[in-house]
């Protein structure tokens, strides 16, 4: 996979993924994340994740029926957790292959664009 501009990735649409296709690499991933703000490989590199410390509960329940809807438009579905009624976080990756692909990164890219009301500190 080569490294896209998170442009790029967000004009994308995800493809479906029912398996036989290798995950990233962790060199690929390392590379796509260097265009995504604050995302991290997590699990060993097979995962993507991304934390905000939203407003209150309801902003991050607010958000999190954005991230929904642009998963379901793309047909790509991450993980979604409330921690201490504003600690959010969004985690991606493609379960078929146990790994990171492609739609991983532009749903990540996609909710990036998202609004969110941040705790102000």
């Amino acid at each position: 996979m080569a490294t896209q501009t998170r442009d790029e990735l967000v004009n994308k649409k995800c493809l479906p993924c029912e398996g036989g296709v290798e995950p990233c690499s962790l060199d690929e991933a390392n590379g796509q994340l260097g265009q995504l703000d604050g995302w991290r490989l997590t699990h060993d590199g097979q995962r993507i994740r991304k934390d905000w410390r939203v407003k209150n509960f309801m902003a991050g329940i607010d958000f999190f029926n954005r991230c929904a809807e642009v998963a379901e438009a793309d047909g790509h579905h991450p993980d979604l957790h409330i921690e201490g009624y504003r600690n959010v976080s969004v985690e991606l990756w493609t379960h078929a292959i146990g790994g990171l692909s492609e739609n991983d990164f532009i749903v990540a890219a996609k909710i990036d664009q998202l609004p969110i009301e941040l705790k102000e500190d």
